[in-house]
């Protein structure tokens, strides 16, 4: 059985090797990435600055009036360590209030990993690169909803 390290790359006889994440920066200097949750969409550019938060050109802490909304767009900085560092800019469309906190959140993280790759293994750990696959499963016919029947009546 061969030896996993001395393992060569088929075709061309090079070691395979991991990928390596290079930083992304357009030339204003921001890094953009699109986050999605649900039915929403988010489209988020991060560059450095003093921490303000826009979403759809209002504070974010006035978009997303809950403090658990407010919470969850935060916690990729908070993980990052990074707070007050970076100025972020998000356009939403989509969805509700939830699913949109939830995009920008996603499109959060991926933009920080854009710009800085080193913060990648601590989002990654947290989970905030992974896109929540759940959505609302459809309604199916003969039945009230997805999976709620008509009231049974037995006369």
């Amino acid at each position: 059985m061969a030896d996993l390290s001395s393992l060569k790359d088929l075709g061309t006889g090079q070691e395979a090797a991991a990928p390596v994440h290079v930083r992304k920066v357009d030339a204003q200097g921001r890094s953009y990435a699109t986050g999605k949750r649900k039915n929403a969409v988010a489209r988020v550019w991060v560059k450095p600055g003093s921490g303000k938060i826009t979403v759809n050109g209002r504070d974010f802490s006035a978009y997303f009036a809950r403090p658990v909304l407010q919470m969850i767009l935060q916690q990729p900085i908070v993980a990052a360590a990074r707070t007050g560092q970076f100025d972020i800019v998000a356009t939403v469309t989509g969805g509700g209030l939830s699913g949109q906190a939830g995009a920008v959140r996603h499109g959060l993280s991926k933009a920080l990993t854009y710009f800085e790759p080193g913060l990648r293994s601590i989002l990654k750990k947290g989970g905030f690169l992974t896109r929540d696959s759940r959505v609302v499963e459809r309604k199916k016919y003969g039945k009230a909803k997805a999976r709620r029947s008509f009231q049974f009546s037995k006369r």
